[in-house]
């Protein structure tokens, strides 16, 4: 089981480093009592597989010390349970910048005391926590896009392979652009197998529609371009942070030509290692 302790200064981004990691598969509770974090721990090591990837999000909200916190960690240690601590923090002037912007009141910032020195003490009372993290993440000069790449790069799967998903999605104009695209590929450019009588019925997952298609110099060499562009375009979508890329590739119905593009680009990004997914919203439609 993967479990990942989330604590740092207020205002350093925690939240957002939190739901990052939801987003990754990791199932995220903020703010639970340092004394439940053993019992947590223990329900979810029972719970075969539903739970194998936590995160924790511990602060200093309600005003506590941790020696509590620091209890329960030993006590997961006993129990097997091979946590991490995620450190997140911040520059004096990024933080208080943030609580400006937001309107917000620091958590320390009690009995007259300014917001520099809420800051100040919440970072003494933090120490103890900095020096048993395991990783410290400081968001000062991190754009969103960027600190999601951090997150991905300290916890994504590991396997080597890019720490983004890719769905390439074959479409009919005429029944309209998915929405959820990020990228659209027209290919009505090319010739049509529908005036085919014999490869009417058929889809681009047929042998011999896909043959037509791509028995044409023009289809090839605008998969060579196609090829080349996401080459290109998909490191730079992950170094961006970005998880999740849908790619919408479109022909007049959504049976054949749009079909077969869709079929040989996602077995092309699989071979670049990207985990790929294919599916044809229009394939089988009147």
């Amino acid at each position: 089981m993967k479990f990942i302790l989330i604590s740092g200064l207020s205002g350093a981004g925690k939240s957002k480093t939190a739901s990052f990691l939801e987003d990754m598969g990791y199932y995220v509770v903020d703010n639970l009592p340092a004394a439940l974090i053993p019992k947590f721990a223990e329900l979810c090591m029972a719970g075969q597989g539903h739970y194998d990837k936590v995160a924790l999000v511990t602060d200093i909200r309600g005003g506590q010390t941790f020696d509590g916190l620091f209890d329960a960690l030993d006590q997961l240690r006993e129990m097997g349970c091979d946590y991490k601590i995620l450190f997140v923090e911040a520059s004096l002037e990024t933080i208080i910048k943030r609580y400006k912007e937001t309107r917000r009141s620091h958590p320390l910032a009690k009995a007259g005391r300014s917001l520099e020195e809420a800051v100040a003490l919440e970072r003494t009372a933090l120490e103890p926590v900095r020096k048993r993290s395991e990783y410290i993440l400081d968001t000062s000069a991190l754009s969103t896009a960027k600190l999601r790449g951090e997150m991905l790069r300290l916890f994504g799967e590991g396997d080597g392979r890019p720490a983004m998903s890719v769905s390439v999605i074959s479409f009919g104009f005429k029944n309209g652009i998915p929405l959820e695209a990020d990228l659209v590929f027209d290919v009505r450019c090319l010739p049509n197998p529908y005036y085919i009588a014999e490869l009417r019925p058929q889809t681009g997952l047929d042998a011999g529609v896909r043959d037509f298609v791509f028995g044409y110099q023009q289809t090839r060499d605008l998969m060579r371009h196609l090829e080349s562009l996401l080459s290109f375009l998909l490191p730079l979508y992950v170094e961006e942070g970005k998880t999740a890329l849908v790619i919408a590739v479109g022909c007049t119905g959504g049976h054949h030509r749009s079909v077969a593009v869709t079929s040989a680009l996602a077995d092309f990004i699989r071979q670049k290692g990207y985990n790929a997914s294919e599916s044809h919203r229009d394939m089988t439609r009147d």
